[in-house]
């Protein structure tokens, strides 16, 4: 087990079965600008930052002696994810979207060699509130503080305000990425000692990366989204062909009703992601985040920063009437999967919604052959337009005994319940009964 102080300076051995002890640094940031892009993405994109499959995908899976099923294992882990990178969260800082008065305070998990290598790193944050994660614990808050307890500050390994799943233990790959892996899950455990933490709740994990943190002491939590799965569609009819008739007929309807009032549909990246743009977008945002959450969490400057740092990685769906856009979608583009995150709308049309942030995704992921589109928490509406009900996963670590064992309680019920309310909902899906769709894509 690996021992490790989250002091800037501290070094420990680090142990790992059949190996020789190796010596590492744990540190603690305040801020993901104090490390470079290109040191923060060898560790959460190390395949790079193309967009292209082919670059990144491809790459991982050349020719070894590994079975093909940890080839492919290894080519989701290290897929690029736009969420882990150093430009995405550095946006997040940079235009005080976190930090500050946000209740979001970075405090960065760096694994190091002695000598400074970087090895491995956590996207790590003190929380004074339990807002902006999407795994919901207002109620373990509630019963710690009527039982005397203080809950916060409380540490999130997470990326904020962003349900959609990644890696959160960032190790660079190589001879030493077992040591890091162990380096930072005891540094968070100790970082939460040393901050007086209710605990460390990593969120939207992987779910090899909960496996290993539950076998150090992490309790596990499931839930479910509705992703969407590329079954090898050329076309948008290729995938209806694909529905029952009526859910065909539906969709064609949806589709046709949501731009009939004179809209157009338009997707817009890289340079397309102008201010004038960025301007309508945050008036969507504005107005349906205020009603949705009451304080919407994204600050103006963070799209004009997540623009100019990654557009290319950007695909935002907008909606125009009369010569003025009205409504609009952001998605985020990795390797293998579109995320779509948030929408806002000032005019209000039937079935817009759908088309702009369900049929648009698809569209779009069948052109540029990824595999996944992720359309964010929530919404079993997504099951009919073929969207299905995904797992997600999480690791939580309780530092009081007392609370732990009633959590860990919960969750025994809570996960037999995900897992039962799962099956059901897939009985509702869209395909025909003569399709055979991949469950290990899920």
């Amino acid at each position: 087990m690996t021992k490790a102080r989250s002091e800037p300076a501290s070094t420990e051995k680090a142990r790992t079965t059949g190996s020789a002890a190796a010596e590492i640094r744990i540190q603690a940031l305040r801020s993901i600008g104090e490390i470079t892009a290109g040191d923060w993405n060898s560790c959460a994109n190390p395949m790079g930052n193309s967009s292209s499959k082919s670059s990144s995908i491809e790459a991982l899976a050349q020719p070894s002696n590994k079975t093909g099923a940890t080839v492919e294992k290894n080519n989701k882990e290290q897929s690029y994810n736009p969420f882990i990178s150093h430009a995405f969260l550095s946006s997040l800082e940079d235009s005080g979207s976190v930090g500050g008065r946000s209740g979001w305070q970075a405090q960065h998990l760096l694994v190091k060699t002695t000598e400074g290598t970087l090895l491995g790193a956590a996207p790590c944050y003190a929380k004074s509130h339990s807002r902006g994660e999407y795994v919901f614990d207002r109620g373990w808050a509630e019963a710690y503080e009527r039982a005397g307890g203080a809950y916060y500050p409380k540490l999130q390994v997470a990326v904020p305000f962003t349900p959609a799943t990644g890696r959160r233990l960032l190790v660079r790959p190589g001879a030493q990425a077992d040591i890091a892996r162990q380096g930072l899950a005891a540094g968070l455990v100790e970082l939460a000692r040393l901050c007086d933490a209710s605990g460390v709740h990593v969120t939207f994990a992987t779910e090899e990366e909960c496996a290993f943190l539950g076998e150090r002491g992490f309790l596990r939590r499931t839930d479910q989204q509705f992703h969407w799965a590329n079954s090898g569609y050329s076309t948008f009819d290729d995938f209806l062909v694909a529905l029952s008739a009526r859910k065909r007929k539906t969709i064609k309807r949806e589709r046709r009703d949501a731009v009939a009032a004179d809209v157009t549909v338009h997707r817009l990246t890289g340079s397309d992601l102008t201010e004038s743009v960025w301007d309508a977008f945050f008036q969507f945002y504005m107005e349906t985040g205020s009603r949705k959450w009451g304080r919407p969490y994204l600050t103006r400057s963070f799209y004009s920063l997540a623009g100019e740092r990654m557009g290319d990685r950007i695909l935002l769906v907008m909606a125009k009437r009369a010569g003025r856009w009205i409504a609009g979608a952001i998605n985020f583009i990795g390797s293998d999967t579109l995320f779509g995150r948030h929408w806002g709308a000032i005019e209000h049309h039937p079935f817009l919604h759908f088309e702009v942030c369900y049929y648009q995704a698809i569209d779009y992921a069948i052109a540029h052959k990824l595999d996944f589109v992720e359309a964010g928490a929530q919404g079993e509406h997504k099951i009919a337009r073929g969207y299905l009900p995904r797992i997600t996963h999480s690791a939580h670590y309780i530092a009081d005994p007392g609370l732990r064992r009633a959590v860990a309680d919960y969750l025994v019920r809570e996960r037999a319940y995900v897992e039962a309310a799962g099956a059901e909902l897939a009985t509702l899906a869209p395909y025909r009964k003569d399709q055979v769709l991949d469950e290990d894509s899920f």
